[in-house]
């Protein structure tokens, strides 16, 4: 039996900058860490006494007798891609839902991979399972995602991330130390939308505007430096990281009239007037969680003012995908 559990992700700058079709020409970078919201994957060989040989459970249940008829395409993949030929049981437990800008999909893709390999008996880097993250959801499924949130969710901390070349990533660790992060932490609020969305319709509208919003993505690729001198500062007072997050967000939402909307631009706009000095939709935008930043003594009025959606705890974490649990399992 193996239980694996990986973090979800909060992108601070430098978001859209890592799309392959982007950083393969003009190089890309991003500042994002990992949070104390997981998901968790708990998997075993399925015992041959049922009718099927692979029994899926996530937001649905799945029986199948082949790979093949597997719905999940993460799961599909990642179990044609190691050549598991025996059954395998998986039940996906998260934090937070899907479709909601926090990495879910990359994050699952990573759990499972790092997940498969312990059933198998091997034991793999981080950055191996963040770039066969990207080949599975990249190269095997086709799909319109960044580089980003594989890599993070592998790693795990608080990061600069570099991409060039084709899938090429480097990993910065930032020394902010614990009294700092400590800081910054109590400044961020996260609240969830409610609102859900496809995360690929978004990205492939970006994708499409990349080559007309050249000044745009190189302005919020500079933007993750200017932020890391900001945190860099002698001084504790991080108000201006604040000020660039909206900076980033007005430029972000001219990329596409698909990243915000009037219900988002109005929720934002109370935050501000409340007195939050900044904040961003995470991930691709539509909907999912708003991240603000705001001194602590303005966040009790912000909560009244954002009372009708929910808001969300959380602190950030560094230790990335792990496995939580390994017990070993006799095959019939």
């Amino acid at each position: 039996m193996i239980i694996t559990r990986t973090p979800f992700r909060i992108s601070f700058f430098g978001g859209g900058t890592d799309y392959p079709v982007w950083y393969r020409d003009h190089g890309g970078a991003v500042l994002s860490t990992t949070i104390n919201k997981y998901c968790y994957i708990n998997c075993r060989y399925l015992p041959p006494f049922f009718p099927y040989k692979y029994l899926m459970r996530y937001i649905i249940r799945e029986e199948t007798s082949c790979i093949e008829d597997i719905k999940h395409p993460s799961v599909r993949a990642c179990l044609q891609y190691l050549n598991i030929s025996k059954g395998v049981e998986m039940t996906y437990t998260g934090d937070v839902p899907a479709q909601s800008g926090m990495g879910s999909s990359s994050a699952f893709t990573v759990s499972f991979l790092n997940a498969l390999y312990a059933l198998t008996g091997k034991i793999v880097t981080k950055r191996t399972l963040a770039r066969e993250a990207l080949y599975v959801e990249c190269e095997l499924l086709k799909e319109n995602v960044g580089s980003q949130d594989q890599v993070a969710a592998a790693f795990g901390g608080f990061n600069k991330i570099e991409f060039s070349g084709d899938r090429e990533f480097y990993v910065t660790p930032l020394p902010l130390g614990a009294v700092k992060l400590k800081l910054l932490e109590s400044h961020l609020m996260l609240f969830f939308t409610g609102i859900s969305r496809n995360a690929s319709e978004i990205a492939v509208e970006q994708i499409k505007k990349t080559s007309s919003k050249k000044i745009e993505l190189r302005t919020m690729s500079v933007m993750v430096d200017e932020a890391i001198t900001i945190l860099n500062r002698e001084s504790d007072d991080f108000d201006d990281f604040g000020r660039l997050l909206n900076e980033t967000w007005k430029i972000k939402r001219s990329i596409t009239e698909l990243i915000s909307n009037s219900i988002i631009d109005d929720l934002y706009e109370t935050a501000l007037k409340a007195g939050a000095l900044g904040g961003k939709l995470l991930g691709a935008g539509g909907g999912g969680f708003l991240l603000l930043y705001a001194k602590p003594e303005k966040q009790p009025l912000i909560k009244e003012k954002l009372k009708n959606i929910l808001y969300v705890p959380f602190a950030f974490e560094s230790l990335g995908t792990q496995v939580l649990m390994y017990t070993t399992q006799d095959y019939y």
